[in-house]
């Protein structure tokens, strides 16, 4: 599955990522990229996931094939 990041994200990964390894869920996901990361953990743990361009929460189920972008929470003015 090809995972993406955006924003502050960056700062803890690669702004893309290929990961060949089975993830059933979303939060499975999040578990392993904070094991690749622990000093990522705060901000894994406030982000979306959205898997091919829909939102989802981290019960959803995962495919090979899937593209997740994490986006961190923003704000604005």
């Amino acid at each position: 599955m090809k995972i993406q990041f955006y924003a502050i994200l960056k700062d803890y990964f690669s702004s893309q990522l290929e990961v060949d390894q089975p993830l059933v869920s979303v939060e499975e996901l999040n578990d392993f990229l904070i094991g690749k990361n622990p000093s990522s953990k705060e901000i894994m743990d406030c982000c979306r996931f959205a898997v091919n361009d829909t939102f989802v929460d981290k019960n959803f189920q995962l495919h090979q094939h899937d593209v997740i972008s994490i986006l961190p929470p923003s704000s604005g003015g």
